[in-house]
């Protein structure tokens, strides 16, 4: 992991602000989604992005009747 050198205080309602540079660096927008992990003694933030319901693949995935499927997993799912 890298270290920015950048510290920032949790307000009291747990917030705290990701830097504008941090932000542009990752692409990370006003009211993007961020996914949440823990990692033994770390919380890892994490851009979403949809994945597939089948193969979890996250490239060109689409929405079909409220299940994420991509591309690959549509043309398996048609051949059969």
């Amino acid at each position: 992991m890298k270290s920015t050198g950048i510290v920032r205080k949790v307000d009291e309602l747990g917030r705290i602000v990701i830097p504008i540079e941090l932000r542009r660096t990752l692409n990370i927008s006003v009211k993007d989604p961020l996914e949440i992990f823990v990692e033994d003694d770390k919380i890892i933030l994490r851009k979403f992005s949809p994945s597939c319901t089948f193969c979890n693949e996250t490239k060109d995935v689409i929405e079909f009747k409220g299940k994420n499927v991509c591309p690959k997993c549509i043309e398996e799912l048609t051949n059969k």
